[in-house]
């Protein structure tokens, strides 16, 4: 408390705000000068950030295509949740030091209490907390975080790469495992964008032959790069879609995972692989048709653990994980995600406060 005669300076940082959802046409992110969060229960630690990926999920609840999913839940709110930032107060942490340098997925924090807490499924829990939906978020200077949810980053990745594992990363290590990938197994991938890109790498990790699959040539030619065995052009029409697969692949696939948000694209996926085959979802949609007596799986995946996402900055520091961004400034996030409406962010598109 300060004494009489003195003043108290209240630290200011720029975020830029979502005070109400409309289309990103209208340029909803105001930039502002906000005062910086204080650390206020145990375990929470101050970092300033270094670099947030641009997820397609900050576009939907920035124009309000999730609010009756609830999200976001307040109003005013900072998006973003796929940051990295140095700790700069750590004031009773146990577990992270000043000057470590985390990553926040989603997942800002759980009960640590439930059956899923308890059992390693802590994502799934119901009392959990999103970064940049339920908590301010990452398109910022600086943000507050929860130390037994950050994870540490090794100096061989830097903070512009290292954002994107924080959740197109995390949600492609979920879904490829689910989809039980291995050497004389096809994976096909639809959608190769944020969280594509990464699958199809870490899909050929494991063996699989890897089919991806995108409208746009610019994403098909970077899945090649990235050491796709082919490619397949999505249609609109399924029937035609499914007739170019099979004559590509010879047939159809033992699985497929679904990044593209699209009714359409899953109900593909689903024709798209063989009887008994595996069909896994990372994206909020109906599913159109399902036959039973084809005996298909359906499974759904969500980001993940507090282990899942150690698991993945292990994997990605020991081997060639490629993660392609482009970096722009704070205050360009409505021109980014406009850009990434249109399918026009050939990856990830990260943030880099000034």
């Amino acid at each position: 408390m300060a004494e009489e005669g003195e003043t108290t300076t209240t630290m200011m940082m720029k975020a830029m705000v979502l005070n109400r959802c409309a289309p990103i046409e209208t340029r909803p992110l105001e930039l502002k000068s906000i005062p910086v969060p204080k650390p206020k229960k145990r375990g929470e630690v101050l970092l300033e950030i270094e670099a947030c990926g641009v997820c397609r999920s900050n576009l939907h609840m920035i124009e309000g295509d999730w609010k009756d999913e609830g999200s976001p839940s307040v109003l005013p709110v900072v998006p973003g949740h796929e940051v990295v930032g140095v700790v700069k107060k750590a004031d009773g942490a146990k577990k992270v030091r000043e000057g470590d340098r985390v990553g926040i997925q989603p997942l800002f924090s759980s009960c640590l209490k439930c059956g899923y807490c308890n059992s390693g499924k802590e994502h799934l829990c119901d009392d959990a907390e999103i970064t940049g939906e339920s908590v301010q978020g990452g398109y910022a200077e600086y943000i507050v975080a929860n130390e037994e949810f950050v994870t540490a980053i090794p100096d061989s990745i830097d903070s512009a790469h290292a954002a994107p594992l924080f959740c197109p990363g995390i949600t492609a290590y979920k879904a490829v495992k689910a989809s039980e990938p291995a050497k004389g197994r096809s994976v096909g991938i639809f959608g190769v964008g944020g969280v594509g890109h990464l699958a199809i790498q870490m899909a050929k990790m494991d063996g699989a032959r890897v089919v991806a699959i995108s409208r746009a040539k610019k994403h098909l030619d970077l899945a090649k790069k990235l050491g796709a065995d082919s490619t397949v052009t999505y249609q609109e029409s399924t029937d035609q879609f499914i007739k170019s697969l099979k004559k590509e692949e010879g047939g159809l696939l033992d699985s497929a995972i679904v990044f593209a948000p699209s009714e359409k694209a899953i109900d593909a996926a689903v024709r798209s692989v063989k009887k008994g085959g595996l069909v896994v979802v990372g994206v909020v949609g109906e599913i159109p048709h399902f036959y039973a007596f084809d005996e298909k799986t359906i499974r759904g995946t969500v980001i993940g653990s507090r282990q899942d996402m150690a698991d993945l900055v292990a994997l990605a520091a020991g081997r060639s994980l490629e993660v392609v961004v482009e970096t722009h400034r704070l205050d360009e996030a409505n021109d980014v995600l406009a850009r990434l409406k249109h399918s026009e962010v050939e990856a990830r598109a990260v943030l880099v406060p000034p």
